[in-house]
């Protein structure tokens, strides 16, 4: 599932394809990845034909596209979705799926998805933010994210650490991976308990992933398959720099133990032994 890094870069490079462009038509070649806007395709090809699209904004992994109008076209790129920029009359991806045609003469966006677990969806009164993702919090990379509130929330849950840095509704962004990440740099095991934590301890760690999820974006982002890529297709190389995420049995940068795969939340974690030892106090 891409993270705050992977649709970061994807924003950035609709960005420059989108911003001040008007709609001409909408092509919608599969139901499903409409399927959250319930009036169903058509409506949302008629809603969309003729209006202009502003930047595009993020919050956490939620991508939407603001509409001079002051709706916005919500996306969530699931497992698989990708935004792609062609020239018109460049051969149709093999899981393409909703294709925008602009009314100046430039290229098309095509949003292409081959497991469809992503979507889109028009949101009235959504540019700024859409409601239905007003329940997700701020990410690290937002200008409003407060960290005090952060430290608080997580002290107050009295869970496990991995479990309240992917809540999205205490911090947004982070996924499977960089939690893993950012728990290695800070030397703690994804099952110590929030209340044992000290602020400073939860400011580091935050500092951690904000960090971690800075070099990601570097470099466009953690593809680990094709089923990632940024507007251009062009992959992310982030896999290169993962420490401990994906990297069972490899040994630890810091210390040479091998590290460890670990069952959590229907997924996996990933630690080293010996500096991510399981804590006295823990909440699996």
């Amino acid at each position: 599932m891409p993270e705050l890094p992977e649709v970061e870069v994807v924003r950035r490079g609709l960005a420059d394809f989108t911003t001040g462009r008007t709609i001409d038509a909408v092509e919608v070649l599969h139901p499903r990845p409409v399927r959250r806007h319930l009036a169903g395709p058509d409506d949302f090809v008629a809603r969309l034909k003729g209006q202009t699209f502003a930047e595009p904004a993020r919050r956490g992994k939620y991508l939407w596209l603001p509409l001079a109008s002051g709706d916005a076209v919500l996306t969530h790129l699931g497992m698989s979705g990708q935004f792609r920029v062609q020239p018109v009359g460049a051969p149709d991806e093999k899981h393409l799926r909703v294709r925008f045609r602009f009314a100046d003469d430039g290229g098309e966006v095509r949003f292409v998805d081959q497991r469809m677990f992503g979507g889109l969806s028009y949101s009235e009164g959504g540019a700024e933010l859409p409601a239905e993702i007003a329940h997700i919090a701020r990410d690290p990379f937002d200008p409003l994210f407060d960290p005090d509130l952060f430290v608080a929330n997580v002290r107050r849950r009295k869970t496990g650490l991995k479990r309240a840095l992917l809540d999205q509704t205490v911090i947004s962004g982070v996924g499977n991976i960089y939690a893993d990440e950012a728990l290695w740099r800070s030397k703690l095991h994804y099952a110590r308990a929030t209340e044992t934590l000290k602020p400073q301890q939860i400011k580091g760690i935050l500092a951690d992933a904000r960090a971690v999820m800075a070099e990601a974006l570097d470099v466009g982002g953690t593809s680990f398959d094709a089923l990632y890529v940024n507007v251009n297709g062009e992959s992310g190389y982030f896999e290169r720099g993962l420490a401990v995420y994906g990297q069972e049995g490899s040994p630890c940068r810091r210390d040479g133990r091998p590290i460890r795969r670990e069952p959590f939340m229907n997924r996996s974690s990933f630690r080293c032994p010996k500096c991510q030892p399981v804590p006295r106090h823990a909440r699996w």
